[in-house]
């Protein structure tokens, strides 16, 4: 249907944080004319008995089927009505239509509304003149000692042991039973853990530490005040622990033997260290960035306020909280409540940067883009072809383009700052 937009009633209300109520009223005559023309169309289509085909009288077809007409025509009319008032006013929602009210009674005027979110305009007023501290990240030789040590971890072998009682490292196989008044109230669950990783709470492990291998015993467990599950803290279990199995890592001697088993390219200790020096060097640059550009956007924001959508943030955080549809709702809602500030501080990260990008002609530019994806294809010996073909694919060639445009609006935001190295 069309409908004559001079002939609609609009009135936009603006409300917190981007929010809007758009009211529409459709005059009498054109429901009552989309109404006739739903009543007449249906007419010529139904069979009823005594009645020719295509000759049903309006009322016989407003007496069987008038709720039905009276739904089509409001699908239609306030769909039409509700496009027409969006275009008028300029408005584009970038969250769904919310109709929070609906007057409507045979040949009257048809009045709704609906709440949507529109897409925030952000107003820079500041872009420099920040003080930043860089931290001074070092690399030391226990750094390094500690990467040889996850890599010995890694290349462990563990080692079954019949004797003695488990200690922190050991990887433990257990079956625990729940009891009531002494007696088990289920058949009992396998766990394997590795002692002391925190895989269970302290009072069950301190139970497996008292026992040996193929030994039972009976204990009484608290849960722990900072446990995840709020509803669970100080909660006191009874339960029946088998420690069926407890084995020990071996780990390996670090000597030239072992620096080339992990990778032909290092021919002795001395090799491995150095490549580890190297990682941890750029590691230590990159976390010095990450503060430097956490300390601008943190002034940026600070200096440039504003409200985002209720709508992005919560979009935002069903991105980053994936399918919640399997675990208990109320984790899930308390989950998101603690999350909400800092998704409101990501989304306006977002928004900020993009805008600044905007105003000081900073967006990536396809040669940029190409630049990247042929150094992304030298350092992994394919063709720049088969790297875009990979991208887009994966749904990832988006996310490049941001990550060159954030990298420009940074080195401009610190060219047009105070970076005071530590």
């Amino acid at each position: 249907m069309a409908i004559d937009p001079s002939t609609l009633q609009v009135d936009v209300e603006e409300q917190e944080s981007w929010r809007r109520r758009l009211t529409v009223t459709i005059p009498a005559g054109t429901v009552q004319k989309e109404r006739n023309k739903i009543i007449k169309k249906l007419g010529g289509k139904l069979k009823l008995p005594g009645f020719r085909k295509g000759k049903i009288p309006a009322q016989v077809v407003e007496q069987r089927y008038g709720q039905a007409v009276d739904q089509e025509m409001l699908d239609n009319v306030i769909g039409e009505a509700y496009r027409e008032a969006l275009r008028m006013e300029s408005l584009e929602p970038i969250s769904q239509g919310q109709m929070d009210d609906l007057d409507y009674a045979p040949r009257q005027d048809l009045t709704f509304s609906i709440t949507f979110d529109v897409e925030p305009r952000v107003e820079i007023s500041r872009v420099g003149g920040f003080v930043v501290r860089r931290p001074d990240i070092q690399v030391a030789e226990e750094d390094v000692d500690r990467v040889l040590e996850r890599l010995r971890e890694q290349q462990g072998a563990w080692k079954p042991e019949e004797e003695g009682a488990p200690r922190d490292g050991d990887q433990v196989t257990l079956t625990i039973t729940r009891l009531e008044e002494g007696e088990p109230v289920d058949e009992g669950r396998p766990y394997e853990i590795i002692l002391g990783d925190g895989e269970a709470i302290p009072d069950v492990e301190d139970a497996i530490r008292t026992l040996a291998v193929g030994e039972t015993g009976d204990f009484s467990v608290a849960f722990p005040e900072d446990f995840p599950d709020e509803d669970r803290r100080g909660e006191k279990q009874h339960l029946r622990i088998t420690l069926e199995e407890r084995k020990s890592r071996e780990l390996p001697e670090v000597d030239d033997e072992f620096a080339r088993s992990l990778n032909e390219d290092f021919q002795d200790v001395e090799t491995l260290k150095e490549k580890i020096r190297e990682d941890l060097g750029k590691e230590a640059a990159q976390q010095t960035e990450s503060a430097v550009r956490g300390q601008l956007v943190d002034q940026l924001l600070e200096a440039n306020p504003f409200e985002v959508p209720r709508s992005m943030v919560e979009r935002y955080m069903e991105s980053a909280l994936g399918d919640t549809s399997k675990l208990d709702p109320e984790m899930v809602e308390r989950t998101r409540e603690s999350f909400r500030p800092e998704a409101e501080k990501a989304v306006k990260r977002i928004l900020l940067i993009d805008r600044v990008a905007e105003v000081q002609g900073l967006k990536a530019t396809e040669e940029e883009l190409d630049e990247r994806v042929e150094a992304i294809a030298e350092a992994n010996d394919v063709s720049p072809a088969q790297v875009y073909a990979n991208l887009q694919k994966a749904g990832t060639l988006e996310g490049l383009e941001r990550e060159i445009t954030e990298e420009k609006v940074f080195e401009f935001l610190k060219d047009e700052s105070t970076i005071e190295e530590a």
